[in-house]
This record gives C-alpha cells, sequence and structure tokens, in this order.
C-alpha cells in the first residue's frame, strides 16, 4: 500500500514523521509530502522517504515577509505539479491546509481515496473550506471524541466516516542524541517543581493558573514557551514562587524540563489536544488538566486529572492535593507512562491507520 502523508508547510515535522514511521512499521509504503523546515533539525525519517516538493524556492528566513510572499506565489504551482504524483499513490493523507480554499478543491485523492485529518476542530471549529475537504475525504481521521463530535455538529462528514485515532506521544523526545542540562539556575532549584509547557497564548489559562498559584509553598512553578501574547500583566500579577522561561525551547532542551517536572499542568480554556500534554506522557509525568476538548480522553487512562476550566479555586485545591501526594503522582505516571506504550504509541497508532486504509 502506498501512502502520501501531506504537510506542504512542514507544520508539524514531529507528528508528521511519527505518524509516518509508525504506517511504515505496519507494512506501508510511505512519503511524507511536505518542505524544507527551517526553525531546527528534524526527527529522523525512519522508513519513509520525505519529498520536499513544496516552496522549493522560498528564503530560508522564518517568518519573514519574503518567505510568506514567497510560499504565497509558490503554492499554487507546486500544488498543481503535485497532483498527478498524488494520484497515482493508493491514499493521499493530508494533514494541513496552508490555503484552505485551494487545499479543499485541489488537493489529490489517491488512487483508492483521499483522508483528510481534521486536527483542532473542538478548538477551532471547522471553517467552509475544512468542511469541503471533510466531505471530499472517503475517511476523515479525528483525535478526540470532542473533536468527532465537532465535525458532525459542523455537518462536516457523516458520523461513519469520522474515526478517532489518537494523537501519539512524543517518545522521540527520550532519546535524543544532544539533549541538553537545564540552565544552571534552573537546575539549583529544590522541591518539586510544577511545570507548564507550550507556546504561550492566552487561550492556555497561565492567568488562572497564577491566581491557583496563590498560597502554594513548597514548590515551584515554571511557565515555559515561547509567549504569544503580552506577558507584562502576567509577571505582574505573579506570586511568590513562579518562574518564566519565556522563549523557544528547542528539542534538545525540552527532555530537562520534563524530567525536572512532578507534575504538568495544562489549564487551557479550549483545546482539542495539545503536544505538550504528548511529550509528557512520553515521559511518564502526571497531568493536571481541565476538562475540556479531548483532554478528558487523557484522563481516562488514569494519567490525568481534570478540574473545571477557568475556575481557580478548583485549580488551586487540586495543585495542594497533588503537590502533597507523591503517591498519587507516581500512579498518574505510572498510567501515563503505560498509555504511551500502549494507545498513544505510533506502533498502535500506525496500525490503527493502516487499518482504516484496508478498510477503505
Amino acid at each position: 500500500m502506498h501512502v502520501h502523508v501531506v504537510d506542504p508547510s512542514a507544520f508539524t515535522p514531529p507528528y508528521d514523521h511519527a505518524l509516518c514511521a509508525g504506517l511504515a512499521r505496519a507494512g506501508a509504503e510511505v512519503e511524507l509530502i511536505t518542505s524544507r523546515f527551517d526553525h531546527g533539525p528534524r526527527p529522523p525519517a525512519d522508513g519513509f522517504a520525505v519529498r520536499e516538493v513544496f516552496y522549493r524556492h522560498a528564503p530560508g528566513s522564518v517568518g519573514s515577509t519574503a518567505r510568506r510572499a514567497a510560499k504565497l506565489a509558490e503554492h499554487g504551482p507546486d500544488l498543481l505539479r503535485y497532483r498527478r504524483a498524488g494520484r497515482a499513490a493508493d491514499f493521499v493523507h493530508v494533514q494541513w491546509l496552508t490555503l484552505p480554499p485551494l487545499d479543499a478543491r485541489l488537493m489529490p485523492a489517491g488512487r483508492r481515496g483521499l483522508v483528510y485529518t481534521a486536527h483542532n476542530p473542538a478548538r477551532e471549529g471547522l471553517g467552509p473550506a475544512e468542511r469541503r475537504m471533510c466531505s471530499r475525504a472517503a475517511a476523515v481521521v479525528v483525535h478526540s471524541e470532542a473533536a468527532a463530535l465537532a465535525v458532525q455538529e459542523h455537518r462536516a462528514a457523516p458520523a461513519d466516516r469520522v474515526h478517532v485515532i489518537p494523537h501519539g506521544a512524543f517518545d522521540y523526545l527520550t532519546r535524543l542524541p544532544d539533549e541538553r542540562p537545564l540552565p544552571p539556575e534552573l537546575a539549583e532549584v529544590d522541591g518539586p517543581v510544577i511545570l507548564c509547557f507550550g507556546l504561550l497564548r492566552p487561550y492556555k489559562g497561565i492567568d488562572v493558573l497564577l491566581e491557583a498559584w496563590r498560597g502554594i509553598e513548597g514548590a515551584e512553578l515554571w511557565i515555559v514557551g515561547a509567549p504569544r501574547m503580552d506577558l507584562a500583566p502576567l509577571r505582574a500579577a505573579a506570586p511568590p514562587g513562579v518562574r518564566f522561561v519565556a522563549r523557544f525551547v528547542p528539542d534538545p532542551e525540552v527532555p530537562a524540563f520534563l524530567r525536572r517536572a512532578a507534575l504538568i499542568v495544562l489549564p487551557h480554556t479550549r483545546v482539542d489536544q495539545s503536544g505538550a500534554a504528548f511529550a509528557a506522557l512520553a515521559f511518564g509525568k502526571p497531568l493536571l488538566l481541565t476538562d475540556v476538548g479531548g483532554f478528558p480522553d487523557l484522563a481516562a487512562t488514569g494519567a490525568a486529572v481534570l478540574v473545571p476550566p477557568a475556575d481557580p479555586v478548583a485549580l488551586h485545591a487540586e495543585l495542594a492535593r497533588l503537590i502533597a501526594d507523591p503517591d498519587a503522582l507516581a500512579a498518574m505516571g505510572a498510567a501515563a507512562a503505560a498509555a504511551a506504550a500502549g494507545p498513544y504509541s505510533w506502533d498502535a497508532i500506525g496500525r490503527r491507520t493502516f487499518q482504516l486504509y484496508d478498510e477503505l
């Protein structure tokens, strides 16, 4: 079975590479159709081919106006050029739409069908182009029961064409050859560390977390990630025991933060699934999450405790309880490790995705 996994803008290389490797181990012949990735090293291509057919002439300066303009100019011709190759595959499995109105119309289907993964319908809903893509696809893959419900509520695809296949644990982070230690000022910290990790955005509930942290003693809260919002009000509101590491953290630095953490807290006000949560699973770390989107699916494994979103009182109570109960944290961590090795492993996800192609 010949499969193209398509992510034109290289939006999620860790996910793309893990899925392709899992599919290859399940028995598929896999090509990742993507573009050059300029944000840092990518995971290795384990058993599959990578074809960088999009944006070959775009300058490498990440986020520059010139790069965005070049990608916009190249996308249509690159997509038209790819259509012939896509039609020769058995399945074209699209991960992201770079120019949704164009991609929804022109993305080719393989000889046996088109598959589309809707990554964030429980968080962002589905726009017209995504609904069109879902309606074209022989199967729509989502990562949570909440996402499946969102696709059906938008009438984007009938229930029998929507398939819940979880997002996998980012276990490649556990075996990086160039893993780096914590910065000295963090390595010197004593006591438990509670980690909030990932891009810092308004819907991540950082303000709620800071309010909930008031009165917590005997531990530190680290808020780590590149800011996508003004942090000045949050820094001003931070109680004692809070550290901000407000910068992009490259892969080699991520394991040290996760290994140091006693608990990962992600107090999102809306979410589908979270890459930070799947990194935490890979390291066998317990999770404190809000009861939104796909987080209840993770809690069902025993790896996470849920609190209502935007509720600092409930969040404070669970933080205090878990920090004082190392046995509970150990049990949740063991459940996280079991989930990462079981249903959230890329071998399991590769087999389930391959089975979906086989059924189609």
